[in-house]
């Protein structure tokens, strides 16, 4: 397709765009609290991500889109939109995910975290970065590649427990529509960088398991807290002899393994051994370490460390999610970098994801060619007084609209 041909498609898309409705829609998703936070009563499942299901649900029903609900778990709704093209073609996957992390102290904002409101020219809230401006500018640019004309299919999953294990997008994974993904684009807050590559993850429970006896008699009992020293001391050792094998990567940096979490005892019970001391892990790592082996080596030592001290050692895997990455020259990329080039002006910025997205698993348990890139600042998620600049949704929504229209008229790249 000629260049002329290309400005003519984007100028036909961003004629039929909505970014208003975009923004709109993104301050009536951060009103909707979808946190993680546990169920409402005991027994019962959680209330998540029903508010935000049911809002986009309707939405993508009024435009005519087939809406898929399933649940990947019990009160825990996946949503996806199908967006039919005129004609035959590729399947691209707009992706993101409706539950978002605690509020914390509400006293520590300062405002109301479910405001959802602007001021000074930001969308402030819980969620509006991570992630519901994302969710918003794919939903309407979807709604305008559609009303523009293309080929293909375009999809809107916006889908469950992307804070928590990821649920969602492994339900979605193991679906026969996943089968038939050609690629993704992952509307996580990333600054307008193209992110290319994300950190993989391991979370690990490590215990040390001893004898219980009183505070009185240690002699009787066998304490699993004195082993806890020498175990954070090994595992610095081995962050050290890992970090120097393994250098920083050119966007996703270091390779950290952090202890997070010491478990042993209780308050209450100051005057017994516990017969448990647990440490939790959590690993951050890049292209090249073999989570495999690091468990192994984790493993090892913890075993040494135990037997030393007449204890029994054991390891759990909580969670394991590889790094990811994907070309530059990568289809879904050009058309990314195509459309930012077009929208901002200026070439893209690559970039790497510090943590995990649910692309993270579509990549590893489908197979899909997944990138990042959305609306937000790439550092503000989780933290209090939450917010997205309205321009970037209005900046976002266009290019994951050129992104489509460029991806699915494969002549354009």
């Amino acid at each position: 397709m000629a260049d002329s041909e290309v400005v003519a498609l984007f100028d036909r898309v961003l004629h039929h765009l909505d970014t208003e409705a975009a923004v709109q829609l993104t301050g009536e998703l951060v009103r909707l609290r979808t946190v993680n936070d546990g169920p409402t009563e005991a027994g019962s499942p959680p209330v998540v991500e029903e508010p935000v299901a049911s809002l986009v649900s309707s939405l993508m029903a009024s435009f005519g889109w087939e809406v898929l609900r399933t649940e990947a778990a019990p009160g825990r709704p996946n949503i996806v939109g199908v967006v039919q093209g005129q004609g035959p073609g590729r399947t691209l996957m707009f992706e993101g995910h409706s539950d978002v992390v605690t509020e914390g102290d509400p006293a520590s904002w300062s405002f109301d975290p479910y405001a959802g409101d602007i001021v000074d020219g930001n969308l402030r809230g819980r969620g509006s970065a991570d992630m519901k401006s994302g969710i918003a500018a794919a939903i309407w640019a979807a709604r305008g590649v559609e009303l523009a004309g293309f080929s293909g299919r375009i999809l809107v999953g916006v889908l469950a427990d992307e804070e928590g294990m990821m649920l969602g997008a492994k339900h979605f994974a193991a679906s026969d529509l996943a089968a038939e993904v050609d690629a993704v684009i992952i509307c996580e807050p990333e600054a307008g960088e193209i992110c290319t590559a994300s950190k993989g993850a391991i979370r690990i429970r490590v215990e040390m398991a001893g004898k219980m006896a009183h505070g009185a008699m240690p002699h009787q009992g066998v304490n699993p807290i004195l082993a806890v020293g020498p175990l954070l001391m090994g595992l610095g050792e081995l962050q050290s002899a890992l970090s120097d094998r393994y250098p920083a990567h050119p966007t996703l940096g270091e390779f950290y393994l952090t202890p997070t979490v010491v478990e042993a005892g209780t308050r209450e019970q100051g005057n017994v051994i516990p017969e448990i001391a647990a440490v939790h892990l959590d690993i951050r790592t890049i292209p090249g370490i073999d989570h495999d082996g690091l468990i192994t080596l984790i493993t090892i030592l913890t075993e040494q460390i135990a037997t030393e001290a007449g204890l029994r050692a054991n390891i759990i895997i909580v969670d394991d999610r590889p790094p990811v990455e994907i070309s530059e020259d990568a289809a879904v990329v050009r058309a990314l970098a195509l459309a930012h080039e077009h929208v901002v002006g200026t070439p893209p910025v690559y970039g790497g994801v510090p943590g995990t997205t649910d692309g993270t698993i579509l990549t590893r348990d489908a197979g899909l060619p997944t990138v990042v890139y959305g609306p937000g600042g790439k550092w503000i998620a989780h933290q209090v007084d939450e917010f997205v600049a309205v321009s970037d949704i209005v900046e976002s929504t266009k290019v994951f609209a050129l992104a489509a229209a460029s991806f699915l008229s494969a002549s354009a790249l």
